[in-house]
């Protein structure tokens, strides 16, 4: 591996992760400059980032754009779990960026660059990030179990509509609607019903499936976490065990 100072090491990998596109090396040095992980929940539509990474071989290019949506879905090279919670930027983002630092004015690393939205192979004002919040667990997965652990809800999800609200009778239209609820699956284990919406994950408050999904993102298999839900009108807080990710492939 060659640093910025153009001094090489040796780099021993220690763990890949395909879902995400996101591996940890480690070189043996010290002292060496580093970036703090900023809070990617935090991050605003509209607020300026900055893009690093060596497109076409330039090596330390540095590009800027905004924040243009969070929970984007993209594809997966893994058809049994995908991340459905990529941050979408108009920083430009070429071949080559793959794997740098997407951070904010503060020079907080709030994403890794990893893939772009194009018909041509180059840059067409699209361009995602793994949220630094995921990225950050998968790095400490790889550290202490030396694999990714996934935590699964176990449901399918749609997203709440106006018309879906109507056949409800619910006012506001708001969470997200529980499809199918898996037998033996941590949200079957905790009580809740096909019928019910998702409205928080840990309080946070969840309005698509790609939130939801990035908010489990977060935790690990036997963690305990707190769901909010409507059911027939009221507002509930249920307590789930998640499960590991063999309960949904």
């Amino acid at each position: 591996m060659t640093l910025e100072s153009n001094k090489s090491y040796k780099a021993r990998l220690i763990g890949a992760d395909e879902v995400t596109d996101i591996a940890l090396v480690k070189i043996e040095a010290s002292g060496l400059p580093y970036l703090e992980f900023g809070d990617s929940d935090a991050l605003r539509l509209g607020e300026w980032v900055i893009a690093i990474g060596n497109p076409y071989n330039l090596t330390n290019t540095i590009t800027a754009g905004i924040v243009s949506a969070k929970s984007r879905s993209m594809p997966s090279y893994d058809e049994g779990f995908k991340i459905e919670s990529f941050i979408q930027t108009d920083a430009a983002v070429n071949p080559g960026n793959s794997g740098g630092a997407l951070v904010n004015i503060k020079g907080e690393l709030v994403g890794i660059n990893t893939a772009i939205a194009s018909r041509t192979g180059s840059f067409t004002g699209y361009s995602f990030a793994v949220p630094a919040s995921i990225a950050r667990k998968i790095v400490n997965d790889f550290v202490n179990f030396g694999e990714v652990k996934r935590a699964m809800l176990g449901i399918t999800m749609q997203d709440m509509s106006s018309e879906l609200a109507r056949e409800m009778g619910i006012k506001d239209v708001k969470g997200v609607y529980r499809g199918e609820v898996l037998n033996g699956g941590a949200a079957y284990k905790a009580g809740i019903k096909a019928s019910d919406v998702i409205i928080s994950v840990n309080g946070k408050p969840v309005n698509s499936s790609p939130e939801v999904q990035e908010q489990i993102s977060k935790y690990r298999p036997k963690d305990r976490i707190k769901v909010g839900i409507l059911r027939k009108g009221k507002q509930k807080e249920l307590s789930v065990v998640l499960e590991g990710s063999n309960i949904v492939r």
